[in-house]
């Protein structure tokens, strides 16, 4: 009996087969040319965030429009939680979805000044399995110019920030990292995780 992965299989290889090479090469260009953009986009309004002369609080407003509408945050709080997320209670991820979202804006919004003159140049994309990753290299005064790659799911339909690269390191892989040390600690209690979180957030939160 086929199963329905394997008749989804079958109907996208026949698809390719259909379109031919010349066909995907050009609807691969096209994503990863709308990728670019799309980064563009989002990194052109956070370097006017960073950049202006608002106060904290305007800015840690506007980053949080762009955070919701460019990011898929809700992934990357799953990604983040790993294995542990399944272990949760219903009532614990629903605590846990948000306070990720207000811990991930609070994180960015209390670094902002660092960044203060940031510039980013756009490069090319490739193409990662269901991703694409946008390489961009990101300068800023007295510092090093750094490479950035920003990868972009279409799982959800429209564009969305899943991580970033920087210096070779995953940011979502280091937060995973860091979440599992925290649990490691405290026996492997999701509840001490959102406890911790909660205390994080007041403690920068302005």
């Amino acid at each position: 009996m086929l199963t329905r992965r394997t008749v989804m299989t079958m109907v996208a290889a026949s698809v390719l087969l259909v379109a031919g090479p010349g066909m995907l090469r050009d609807a691969l260009a096209q994503r990863g040319e709308q990728a670019v953009a799309f980064v563009k986009t989002t990194s052109e309004r956070l370097v006017a965030i960073v950049n202006s002369d608002a106060s904290s609080q305007d800015k840690r407003l506007r980053l949080q429009e762009v955070v919701d509408s460019a990011v898929d945050v809700d992934d990357i709080a799953r990604f983040c939680l790993g294995r542990f997320w399944r272990i949760a209670t219903p009532d614990q991820q629903s605590l846990y979805l948000p306070l990720f979202h207000e811990l991930l804006v609070t994180e960015i919004a209390d670094h902002l000044g660092e960044y203060r003159g940031v510039r980013v140049a756009m490069g090319l994309a490739r193409s990662s399995e269901d991703t694409e990753i946008v390489i961009t290299m990101v300068s800023r005064p007295n510092n090093p110019t750094t490479q950035v790659d920003w990868v972009v799911s279409r799982t959800t339909g429209a564009p969305k920030i899943v991580d970033l690269l920087a210096g070779g390191t995953s940011i979502r892989l280091t937060q995973s990292a860091d979440f599992g040390a925290y649990l490691s600690r405290h026996q492997y209690s999701i509840q001490a995780l959102i406890e911790g979180m909660r205390q994080q957030i007041a403690r920068t939160k302005p």
